[in-house]
Protein backbone atom coordinates (compact mmCIF):
# COMPACT_ATOMS: atom_id res chain seq x y z
CA UNK A 1 0.00 0.00 0.00
CA UNK A 2 1.43 3.20 -0.65
CA UNK A 3 2.09 6.17 1.46
CA UNK A 4 -0.67 8.54 1.39
CA UNK A 5 0.95 10.66 3.58
CA UNK A 6 1.91 14.43 2.53
CA UNK A 7 5.37 15.51 2.89
CA UNK A 8 7.02 17.14 5.81
CA UNK A 9 6.14 21.17 5.70
CA UNK A 10 9.29 22.96 5.37
CA UNK A 11 9.82 25.50 7.86
CA UNK A 12 10.60 28.20 5.57
CA UNK A 13 7.04 27.54 4.56
CA UNK A 14 5.66 29.73 7.30
CA UNK A 15 8.48 32.22 8.15
CA UNK A 16 9.55 35.65 7.29
CA UNK A 17 13.17 37.20 7.91
CA UNK A 18 12.32 40.90 9.43
CA UNK A 19 14.98 43.79 9.34
CA UNK A 20 15.54 46.40 12.32
CA UNK A 21 17.56 48.64 10.71
CA UNK A 22 17.82 50.60 14.03
CA UNK A 23 19.67 47.98 15.62
CA UNK A 24 20.98 45.66 12.03
CA UNK A 25 19.86 42.98 12.94
CA UNK A 26 17.19 40.28 10.54
CA UNK A 27 15.27 37.93 13.04
CA UNK A 28 13.41 35.29 11.45
CA UNK A 29 9.64 35.02 13.02
CA UNK A 30 6.47 33.79 11.73
CA UNK A 31 5.09 35.13 8.26
CA UNK A 32 1.20 35.68 9.70
CA UNK A 33 0.05 35.68 5.95
CA UNK A 34 1.36 32.28 5.37
CA UNK A 35 0.67 30.97 8.65
CA UNK A 36 -2.63 29.11 8.67
CA UNK A 37 -2.60 28.92 12.89
CA UNK A 38 -2.02 32.64 13.15
CA UNK A 39 -4.46 33.91 10.91
CA UNK A 40 -6.80 31.49 12.58
CA UNK A 41 -6.27 32.56 16.11
CA UNK A 42 -6.29 36.10 14.78
CA UNK A 43 -9.66 35.74 12.27
CA UNK A 44 -11.61 34.00 15.78
CA UNK A 45 -10.40 36.52 18.01
CA UNK A 46 -11.68 39.25 15.52
CA UNK A 47 -15.15 37.13 14.89
CA UNK A 48 -15.74 36.96 18.45
CA UNK A 49 -14.62 40.41 19.48
CA UNK A 50 -17.19 41.78 16.66
CA UNK A 51 -20.29 38.80 18.01
CA UNK A 52 -19.55 39.99 21.17
CA UNK A 53 -20.16 43.52 21.02
CA UNK A 54 -23.21 42.68 18.96
CA UNK A 55 -24.72 40.48 21.00
CA UNK A 56 -23.99 42.44 23.89
CA UNK A 57 -25.80 45.43 22.72
CA UNK A 58 -28.85 43.76 21.03
CA UNK A 59 -29.05 40.52 23.70
CA UNK A 60 -27.29 41.55 27.04
CA UNK A 61 -25.54 38.43 26.24
CA UNK A 62 -21.57 38.02 26.21
CA UNK A 63 -19.53 35.38 23.94
CA UNK A 64 -19.84 32.80 25.96
CA UNK A 65 -23.45 33.10 26.88
CA UNK A 66 -24.25 32.98 22.75
CA UNK A 67 -22.16 30.19 22.62
CA UNK A 68 -23.94 28.15 25.15
CA UNK A 69 -27.17 29.38 24.05
CA UNK A 70 -26.42 27.83 20.48
CA UNK A 71 -24.44 24.50 21.94
CA UNK A 72 -27.67 23.37 23.96
CA UNK A 73 -29.91 24.14 21.05
CA UNK A 74 -27.72 21.58 19.23
CA UNK A 75 -27.20 19.56 22.38
CA UNK A 76 -30.14 19.87 24.50
CA UNK A 77 -29.44 18.08 28.10
CA UNK A 78 -25.42 18.62 27.27
CA UNK A 79 -23.41 18.85 30.29
CA UNK A 80 -21.57 21.95 31.46
CA UNK A 81 -17.98 19.74 31.03
CA UNK A 82 -19.23 18.58 27.45
CA UNK A 83 -19.98 22.22 26.64
CA UNK A 84 -16.06 23.38 27.73
CA UNK A 85 -14.48 20.11 25.94
CA UNK A 86 -16.76 21.13 22.19
CA UNK A 87 -16.40 25.14 22.27
CA UNK A 88 -13.10 24.85 23.91
CA UNK A 89 -13.71 27.27 27.04
CA UNK A 90 -12.61 26.74 30.35
CA UNK A 91 -15.15 25.46 32.64
CA UNK A 92 -15.45 28.32 35.32
CA UNK A 93 -16.16 30.49 32.43
CA UNK A 94 -18.95 28.03 31.14
CA UNK A 95 -19.90 27.64 35.31
CA UNK A 96 -20.15 31.30 34.84
CA UNK A 97 -22.08 32.06 31.61
CA UNK A 98 -24.92 29.51 32.59
CA UNK A 99 -25.12 31.09 36.47
CA UNK A 100 -26.27 34.20 33.96
CA UNK A 101 -28.31 32.43 31.45
CA UNK A 102 -30.67 31.05 34.47
CA UNK A 103 -31.17 34.13 35.86
CA UNK A 104 -32.14 35.49 32.53
CA UNK A 105 -34.25 32.66 32.17
CA UNK A 106 -32.57 30.79 29.48
CA UNK A 107 -31.69 27.74 30.32
CA UNK A 108 -33.27 25.04 32.86
CA UNK A 109 -31.15 22.41 34.60
CA UNK A 110 -32.24 18.78 34.45
CA UNK A 111 -31.70 16.25 37.19
CA UNK A 112 -28.38 14.94 37.88
CA UNK A 113 -26.67 12.39 36.32
CA UNK A 114 -26.01 8.81 37.72
CA UNK A 115 -22.48 10.12 38.30
CA UNK A 116 -23.71 12.78 40.83
CA UNK A 117 -21.41 15.77 40.09
CA UNK A 118 -23.05 17.27 36.62
CA UNK A 119 -26.56 17.43 35.04
CA UNK A 120 -28.04 18.63 31.46
CA UNK A 121 -29.08 21.77 30.44
CA UNK A 122 -32.12 22.39 28.08
CA UNK A 123 -33.11 25.90 27.27
CA UNK A 124 -36.46 27.22 28.36
CA UNK A 125 -39.23 28.39 26.51
CA UNK A 126 -37.66 31.61 26.64
CA UNK A 127 -34.33 30.41 26.08
CA UNK A 128 -35.68 29.00 22.59
CA UNK A 129 -37.33 32.28 21.17
CA UNK A 130 -34.14 34.10 21.90
CA UNK A 131 -32.35 30.94 20.08
CA UNK A 132 -33.94 31.60 16.93
CA UNK A 133 -34.16 35.53 16.86
CA UNK A 134 -30.01 35.20 17.24
CA UNK A 135 -29.99 32.48 14.66
CA UNK A 136 -31.23 34.58 12.24
CA UNK A 137 -28.49 36.70 12.73
CA UNK A 138 -25.62 34.29 13.15
CA UNK A 139 -26.18 33.09 9.70
CA UNK A 140 -26.42 36.73 8.37
CA UNK A 141 -23.36 37.41 9.85
CA UNK A 142 -21.55 34.52 8.67
CA UNK A 143 -23.02 34.94 5.32
CA UNK A 144 -21.19 38.19 5.42
CA UNK A 145 -17.66 37.01 6.50
CA UNK A 146 -17.93 34.36 3.77
CA UNK A 147 -18.96 36.79 0.63
CA UNK A 148 -17.13 35.94 -2.22
CA UNK A 149 -16.62 32.23 -1.24
CA UNK A 150 -18.80 29.36 -3.20
CA UNK A 151 -20.58 26.90 -1.56
CA UNK A 152 -17.56 24.48 -2.69
CA UNK A 153 -15.03 26.45 -1.21
CA UNK A 154 -17.24 26.53 2.02
CA UNK A 155 -17.27 23.01 2.26
CA UNK A 156 -13.38 22.55 1.53
CA UNK A 157 -12.92 25.40 4.04
CA UNK A 158 -14.80 22.98 6.65
CA UNK A 159 -12.92 20.40 5.91
CA UNK A 160 -9.90 22.09 6.30
CA UNK A 161 -10.83 23.43 9.81
CA UNK A 162 -12.06 19.99 11.00
CA UNK A 163 -9.09 18.21 9.82
CA UNK A 164 -7.45 21.41 11.81
CA UNK A 165 -9.01 20.38 14.99
CA UNK A 166 -9.11 16.52 14.87
CA UNK A 167 -4.87 17.53 14.56
CA UNK A 168 -5.08 19.75 17.27
CA UNK A 169 -6.81 17.77 19.46
CA UNK A 170 -4.54 14.72 19.01
CA UNK A 171 -1.42 16.94 19.21
CA UNK A 172 -3.11 18.09 22.77
CA UNK A 173 -3.67 14.20 23.67
CA UNK A 174 -0.22 13.65 23.00
CA UNK A 175 0.92 16.45 25.59
CA UNK A 176 -1.42 15.51 28.05
CA UNK A 177 0.50 11.66 28.14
Amino acid sequence: MPNTQPPALPDELFLIDVEDATRRVTTRTLDVSRSPAMLLSFAANHFTEAASRYFKSQYDLGAIDWRLLFFFARNPGGTAALAARTIGIDKGAVSRSLQRLVEADLVVAGDLHPNGRSRGWTLSKQGHKLHGRMLRVALDRQKQVLRGFTPAEIESFCDFLQRFLANLAAMNADSET
